[in-house]
């Protein structure tokens, strides 16, 4: 119990501590770690619990955080995934906050910061196209999905009414058709 413990910790500390860019740029990170690495789930496990954890308030890190480690190791797991998601950043922020504040608008920081970031958008680019190969099954899936688009973008809907609204209607439409 001690070693998946340890694992859950060293898995979040290094996702969360490598994902520049919030919490979008830490789902390919997670990915690695629990898929790839640890192989505690496969990608469709790994696309259906980010399914659930966007459909839930708050930060994505601490959601995926929380069910990997429930998963894993139960409560005590979701609790040391968590911890290991946010106790080092936080540790790092009060230790060098004084410099944070210092050099946040220099001009090397934001060069560093500039470059980064379409790094932080292929890895989230390549975690979607994983995900899709999964999520898009049937003609209504990719119905859904141009749904999604519309609403976003055309008739600029909260994308929690549309989260919402597709568990709905998965539940009326998918679940029916399981009974």
């Amino acid at each position: 119990m001690f070693k998946k413990l340890w694992n859950l910790f060293i898995a979040f500390t290094r996702a969360s501590n490598l994902g520049f860019g919030g919490g979008p740029a830490l789902i390919p990170l997670v990915k690695a770690e629990a898929v790839d690495r640890y192989q505690w789930m496969d990608n469709e496990e790994f696309a259906d619990s980010l399914a659930i954890c966007n459909a839930l308030p708050g930060p994505i890190a601490t959601k995926m955080a929380a069910y990997i480690g429930y998963k894993i190791a139960g409560w005590l797991g979701a609790f040391i995934a968590i911890v290991g998601t946010v106790a080092p950043t936080v540790i790092v922020v009060v230790l060098l906050g004084s410099l944070i504040a210092k050099y946040s608008n220099s001009p090397e920081l934001k060069a560093m910061l500039q470059a980064v970031r379409p790094v932080v958008v292929v890895l989230v680019a390549e975690t979607a196209y994983d995900m899709g190969k999964k999520s898009f099954p049937t003609g209504s899936s990719w119905g859904i999905a141009v749904a999604t688009v519309a609403l976003l973008y055309l008739a600029n809907i909260h994308p929690a009414f549309i989260i919402v609204a597709s568990m709905l209607f998965g539940w009326v439409v998918y679940g029916r058709n399981k009974k």
